[in-house]
Parts: structure tokens; sequence; C-alpha cells
């Protein structure tokens, strides 16, 4: 028997990328601007889920989200503007 270790079942280092997960920044860490448009974008999508809710449910429809919440038609990520 061999005192050596199998070089196919050693442990590996991790690699730089594993080793430890970036910080995550806090939203108070971020510039004013970076802080300013956050939240606008915030407002937008409440502003849209708003208007989601006040739309008559659709019958026999396609399912999802409306196609049409940000004022282009919109299929699984891509927009097309008409």
């Amino acid at each position: 028997m061999h005192d050596e270790p199998d070089p196919t079942t050693a442990p590996q280092a991790p690699s730089d990328a594993e080793a430890a997960p970036a910080p995550r920044r806090r939203f108070e860490d971020l510039p004013p601007a970076a802080q300013r448009a956050l939240k606008e974008a915030e407002a937008r999508r409440k502003e849209i889920d708003e208007r989601q809710k006040v739309l008559p449910r659709e019958i026999d429809g396609r399912g999802g989200l409306e196609p049409t919440r940000y004022e282009d038609w919109e299929i699984k990520g891509l927009t097309a503007d008409f």
C-alpha cells in the first residue's frame, strides 16, 4: 500500500471566483444618483403593477403578464415597438 494520497481524490483549492462571494452593496453605500435611480424604478414598477390590477381579467388569453405593460409589446423578454 502507498502512503501517498490519491491525486484523483485529493481536495482541490477553490478558485478565486469560488473562494468568497463578492460582498453585496447596501443601498446606503450607493452614490446618491444610483439611489435616486433605484427609487424611481421602484416607483415606476409600482405604478405599472397598479395599472395591471385595474385591467379587466382576460378570458382565454395568452396568460402571464400583460404584454403591453411597458407601453410596448413584449413576449419572453423581447420588446417590439409598433
